[in-house]
């Protein structure tokens, strides 16, 4: 975690964590905020992901072992907002990067982008 504020949580199985700037991230991860809440999260890659107020985010896969050429990046954006900002995953194996919604799957390709999840 970079930065956190208002209502933010993890989910780890069946603990939910106040989320905090010492908070290590795990694969299976679920982040969430409330409102007003926010988190700001840098990967061991570096890239960046920010989530806004009442926002659903799933860490399903990330995998960064550039010496053994394993990478992969993978999430699931199930409500409200978030940025993304490319890391080395993104910049070296775009193709390894997937973010998905309810409606839709991003391919990324080196980028940055804002996306908005409304509830259905």
């Amino acid at each position: 975690m970079r930065t956190v504020s208002g209502q933010a949580y993890v989910l780890r199985g069946e603990l939910r964590l106040k989320a905090d700037i010492s908070l290590q991230l795990k694969e299976g991860d679920v982040m969430t905020t409330g409102s007003p809440g926010s988190m700001g999260v840098i990967l061991r890659d570096d890239t960046v992901l920010s989530l806004g107020p009442d926002s659903r985010l799933e860490l399903n896969q990330f995998t960064f072992v550039p010496a053994k050429g394993e990478m992969s990046l993978f999430t699931r954006m199930l409500k409200g907002t978030a940025t993304y900002l490319s890391g080395t995953i993104g910049k070296l194996a775009p193709e390894k990067v997937k973010m998905e919604t309810p409606q839709t799957t991003i391919g990324i390709r080196g980028t940055r982008f804002l996306i908005r999840v409304s509830p259905p």
